[in-house]
């Protein structure tokens, strides 16, 4: 049994067959429409979802599996104080896989070490988030073909940003990819992604805070909210959230085959006059999670290697 704690649990080739699977997938969803006949994913999510929650819900449903779990803490036992432990255990007799969300740093961890079922990481405070870095690592090399030898800036909130560091550890194991990290000095990395992982990678890095001058060199462009829930002081929030906002303007600095991509929710970081921009590609990435997703439950279940009537042929054309 495996679980999906940090995008670094998958091995770079474990990831392109990952990638390889979600893109066949994408291709015509409808040939695995019954891979997860009987199979149920519980969805613990102790914070607010969106996107997350109901793309693993949508993977699942068109898999032929079934959902269930609940969409905040209040409407759990955690309510009355049940231990994050004894959650697991008790959903490990409902459902075959799980997707937790939760505000504490190593919540999911904690859940592997005493679950039956294979645990995903939907996003632990401002640690990690795997999963939206599959979606955003199918993202890019399905816009440019590959993950290597490229420049990615990305902007906003990069202290707490959880989607940031998971990408950037990711991102660390493949050629040529120069990162620019651009945010207020409030908002700057942390020391251990700056430390542990760009330094200790010998990765080329350059820290600023000017958005339009960075605009012309970047390939992608990655943006984020400054995310309230994160702060202690809403004055705080309030003189951060607007530093950064893309508009036209901006946009325009950008090289013609640029792309912007965004975890989403946006709040006003990216203005709506740049979504009919052909290289606004916040919405295909959301698209493109569901796909990942799929692919993720299949490879965690171990029904990527099922021969299968529907599936042994695509299966076989992906190891060829």
């Amino acid at each position: 049994m495996r679980h999906l704690l940090s995008p670094l649990d998958l091995s770079v080739d474990e990831l392109a067959r990952l990638l390889d699977l979600a893109r066949d997938i994408s291709k015509d969803p409808s040939k695995y429409g019954h891979v997860c006949d009987g199979k149920k994913i519980a969805t613990l999510f102790y914070e607010p979802s969106t996107r997350t929650r109901l793309s693993f819900e949508a993977a699942m449903i068109n898999l032929g599996g079934q959902v269930l779990g609940f969409s905040e803490a209040s409407s759990s036992s955690a309510s009355k104080g049940e231990s994050v432990a004894d959650t697991i255990r008790v959903i490990s007799c409902y459902a075959d896989i799980c997707a937790m969300r939760h505000p504490k740093e190593g919540a999911p961890m904690v859940a592997s070490e005493y679950s039956h079922i294979p645990i995903i990481n939907a996003g632990d405070g401002g640690h990690q988030h795997p999963t939206q870095t599959l979606t955003d690592l199918m993202t890019i090399r399905e816009l440019r073909g590959s993950l290597d030898n490229f420049t990615i800036g990305l902007c906003g909130d990069l202290k707490f940003g959880r989607t940031v560091h998971s990408l950037i550890s990711s991102l660390v194991r493949y050629k040529n990819v120069k990162f620019v990290l651009i945010s207020p000095k409030e908002l700057r990395i942390p020391d251990y992604i700056r430390d542990d992982v760009l330094k200790a990678n010998n990765c080329d890095f350059v820290e600023v805070e000017n958005l339009e001058q960075a605009m012309p060199e970047l390939d992608i462009l990655y943006m984020t909210r400054v995310q309230r829930e994160r702060f202690f002081s809403e004055d705080e929030y309030l003189r951060m959230k607007d530093f950064y906002i893309l508009d036209e303007d901006k946009m325009a600095l950008g090289k013609p085959d640029m792309y912007v991509l965004h975890p989403l929710p946006r709040v006003n970081e990216i203005s709506v006059d740049v979504d009919n921009d052909d290289r606004a590609a916040y919405f295909k990435q959301v698209q493109f999670g569901v796909y990942v997703r799929m692919a993720l439950i299949l490879t965690l279940l171990g029904l990527d290697t099922v021969v299968n009537p529907s599936l042994a042929h695509v299966l076989d054309s992906l190891d060829a």
